[in-house]
């Protein structure tokens, strides 16, 4: 969640959201090659910029592909990437290491096509909402005074939400609520 408070005594600052599955099956297609390798190779993150943060692989992460797929039916599931967070490649072979850095030079030009670009000024009062393992985010530079507030929520979170709330539609459209039924066990009749 990205909400823009203000912005004073400036301008820019116009936000940029790109639809990594979009991105990705446009890869698959022109480069399929490419799209293999970026979805399997793992890679770790690393992140100290500020004084205030030093995120670093632990010793027993093995990071994730830049596109995760479902296992079984091979469709993306989740696009992981940012260039300035990426730590060292481990796990190529001598002769991939080349194969790995076309790909993504592929994958930045597909990222970087005006049509997978999406550009938005914000306006104060304005909040964004984006799947952050889907969309991926930036902004335009910018003068003056920003204040933005943001949020993450737990992609667990956000899906239980969702199944109370589907389970509650479903509930009152069934006419249960008015015959005083009860809306359900705390047992899932899956286990």
């Amino acid at each position: 969640l990205f909400h823009l408070l203000s912005h004073t005594d400036g301008e820019g600052g116009h936000t940029l959201l790109v639809d990594g599955f979009y991105v990705a099956s446009i890869l698959k297609e022109v480069h399929p090659s490419a799209f293999d390798l970026l979805a399997q190779v793992r890679i770790q993150a690393h992140a100290a910029g500020e004084d205030a943060s030093f995120y670093k692989p632990g010793p027993t992460s093995a990071g994730y592909p830049l596109i995760t797929l479902d296992p079984k039916t091979h469709q993306v599931v989740q696009v992981r990437y940012n260039n300035s967070d990426r730590s060292v490649v481990n796990g190529l072979q001598g002769g991939q290491v080349e194969e790995w850095y076309e790909a993504l030079r592929a994958w930045n030009k597909c990222l970087t096509s005006p049509d997978s670009e999406y550009w938005v000024k914000l306006t104060p009062g304005t909040a964004v909402v984006v799947d952050n393992h889907r969309v991926l985010h930036g902004r335009s530079a910018f003068t003056g005074k920003r204040r933005m507030c943001g949020a993450y929520i737990g992609a667990d979170d956000y899906h239980s939400k969702l199944n109370v709330l589907e389970e509650l539609a479903r509930w009152r459209s069934s006419g249960a609520e008015a015959r005083g039924e009860p809306r359900r066990s705390v047992w899932d009749p899956r286990l």
